[in-house]
This record gives structure tokens, sequence and C-alpha cells, in this order.
């Protein structure tokens, strides 16, 4: 970075059920306007925006955007499967940071159907046949829809390497709901126990229970991003800023390693972590809170590893000893995470953004970490694509 990135406000709206939520476009504008109060900044003072979301036409950014003006500012729509709410922040980010603008808005939205996640367009080449081809190589689970096919075999390969059992991965889901309780924007705000997990439907014998996926959810967030010489000429809150961010995609290793965890973006996430950690001269010990992918309360175990939080191996410990929430090591999803508060893919980035910039802010009422002064997100896309991100509290 050539200057230092102030994130001058952020929004969310609550996220519904599919079928519930109002249009994507009132979804987006509503998001918008709450970042802009939140920040204290008129509309006309945005320079970009980047807006992001996965099943939509071309251009619905804009669509969403002009709900809140109309001011001839370039708009740049952004599809990273579910990782695309940070690569819009990422692209925002980078405007800033380069000195291209001194005021962007990134903000994402999704109005989603009900059910599994499929594929939009069936008369051309799919980008998950290389991942298919390999999965289909390594596990034989006829009927599994691709998402839990992919994400519930990195969570086998754990198991069988490392002995990992179903029930920790029902300890991960039940401490989502936990967190999610204290959460009024969550979809799902009910605590469910490890017994309850264990015992909703099997959707993957041995593997996966129903509890442990994340469900299809509407809505949208948004983040204002402006330089330090913006915040300091208009009076703004300057007080949290991206003290380091990455973005990666697969490498050879995805389809090479004949490893589900490889699939799903392991490498990937490991790469995008360390190159933060090294930018901003901390490591994993150093964090307090963390906002991660857990799409699938397997992928948030593997995450742990991925991340650096734990040993690989360790995850099973570290879900045992309590490291993965309040009293632990670090707050892993405070908000309810993906399991919990819902997965309105091109929101989802966003929506993790806002958590961890009112957690740096003091701001997050019953859900606060005590003294949390750095906190890491990571966001993942399947195809792929991972962002890793750490604000910092100044």
């Amino acid at each position: 970075m050539t200057s230092s990135v102030i994130v001058a406000g952020v929004g969310m709206i609550p996220f519904t059920k599919p079928g519930a939520s109002e249009p994507y476009p009132v979804m987006a504008a509503r998001a918008i306007r709450a970042a802009l109060d939140d920040a204290g900044v008129a509309f006309d003072r945005v320079q970009q925006a980047y807006a992001g979301y996965v099943y939509g036409d071309s251009t619905a950014g804009q669509r969403g955007l002009y709900e809140v003006g109309m001011t001839g500012i370039p708009v740049v729509n952004v599809n990273n499967n579910c990782s695309t709410g940070s690569t819009a922040l990422f692209l925002a980010r980078q405007a800033v940071a380069g000195g291209a603008v001194d005021c962007a808005l990134a903000f994402g939205f999704e109005q989603m159907a009900p059910g599994a996640l499929g594929q939009v367009f069936d008369d051309r080449p799919s980008p998950f046949e290389r991942f298919d081809e390999v999965t289909a190589e390594l596990i034989d689970v006829p009927g599994v829809p691709f998402a839990l096919r992919y994400f519930g075999g990195a969570g086998l390969a754990h198991m069988q390497q490392y002995g990992t059992r179903l029930e920790t991965f029902a300890k991960i889901r039940a401490k989502a709901s936990r967190h999610a309780a204290n959460n009024p924007l969550a979809l799902f705000r009910s605590v469910v126990s490890t017994e309850d997990v264990m015992a909703s439907p099997m959707i993957w014998p041995g593997v996966m229970t129903r509890l442990m996926a994340c469900p299809p959810t509407c809505g949208a967030a948004a983040a204002l991003l402006v330089s330090e010489s913006f915040a300091q000429r208009h009076g703004l809150d300057a007080g949290v800023r991206i003290r380091a961010q990455a973005m990666t995609t697969d490498t050879p290793a995805a389809f090479e390693a004949r490893d589900m965890r490889e699939v799903v973006g392991f490498s990937m996430t490991r790469a995008a972590a360390q190159q933060v950690y090294e930018a901003a001269g901390v490591g994993p010990e150093d964090i307090r809170v963390a906002e991660l992918h857990d799409c699938f309360a397997h992928n948030e175990l593997i995450t742990y590893e991925g991340l650096g939080l734990c040993p690989e191996g360790g995850a099973e410990k570290f879900v045992e000893d309590g490291d993965n929430t309040y009293g632990g090591q670090v707050v892993t999803n405070p908000s309810g995470g993906l399991l919990s508060k819902g997965h309105p893919l091109g929101a989802t980035g966003l929506a993790q953004c806002t958590e961890l910039v009112e957690q740096l802010r003091g701001r997050a009422g019953a859900r606060q970490v005590d003294g949390a002064r750095l906190a890491l997100q990571h966001n993942l896309g399947l195809g792929g694509a991972c962002v890793v991100t750490l604000y910092e509290r100044v």
C-alpha cells in the first residue's frame, strides 16, 4: 500500500431467507445508505464504486447504486463466487491506497433462490470442470450437491488423516449459534446444542448433517473506504484502517495434490494469510477476533489451520479447548458466521467487514471481544479466489 486506507463507514441489513427479502436494488440501496450515514459522508463525495453479486444480470450493481444517486462515477461489477464481497473491497482498497481516488464504495448483495447452489449456464463449459474431475477421482458420492461434495470431502480428508470426529464439526456449528444469538442482523438466532446438530438429518452419512451447512440467504452490506487525508479534511472517524490485505487464486496444488482440502482452497488461504502477516509484521498469535468463511462447519475447521491459528492437524484440539470462542485464543465468527448469520454470496465479505469494524470500534454490544486491536477476515470463493484482510484499531 502507498497510503493508509481508512474504513470510514460500514453498513448491512438483516439477512433473510429466500422469498422473504426485498428486491436486490432495495437491499443494496439500504446497505449503501447505512454505510454513508455511518461515515457521515454524502454520496456525491464517492468517486468510484465496486458492486459484488453472483446471481444477477450484467450491471445489476448500477441498478442498486442508482437508487442512491446517479453522479456518473465509474461502477465496476464483480463476481468471484463466495469471495465476491471481499473482492469488491480489495479493488476499492487498491484504488484508495494507490491514490487513484480518495473515497471508494464497496457494496455487495444477493437475492438468492431456495435450495443448494447450482449452475446457471448449462450450455457451456463449467468453471468447475477440473474441480469436478479431481473430486470424482477422490470420492464417490453421487447425488450430493457440488458445494457439499467439495467441502464435505475436505472435512472427510481431515477426518481420515487426523481422526477428527463428526462431533467436532457439530461443536463448531453450535458455537456459531451461540454467537448469532447476540446478533440482531443474523438469519438464525436460535441456539442449538452439539447434540441438536448431530441429531439433524444426515445429508452425507458419517460426514455431514444438515445443520453443518450454511443456508441460502438474501441480504446486502457495504463499506466506505477513504484516504487518511480525506478523513482529516472532512473530520471523519479514522479509528479503523486496513493494515494489510491479500488476494490469492489457485495454484497447481488444487488439482495435483490429490487432497480435497486443496480442492477447496487450503493453499490459497495459507498463502493469503502469510502475505498479510508478513506485510503487517504480525502473526496469528496477535489475532483476537476473526471472521472466517464457514460455509460449512468443515471449512471453518480447515481454515483454522490455513490461517495458522493452530498447527496442521491441531484443529480438533483447538475446538475442544475452546480456543475458537470467548475466553479462548481467538473469537471466530462473533457474528454467527455464514452458518448462522447467513450467506448471501455477494454480501458476505462486506458483512464480515462490518462485523470486524464494529468490533474494533467497541460497538458490538453483547458480541464484543474485549481488547481487540487487530481483526482478521477470511473470505473464500471456489474456482477460485481467497481474500484475507487485516484491520487495525488506531
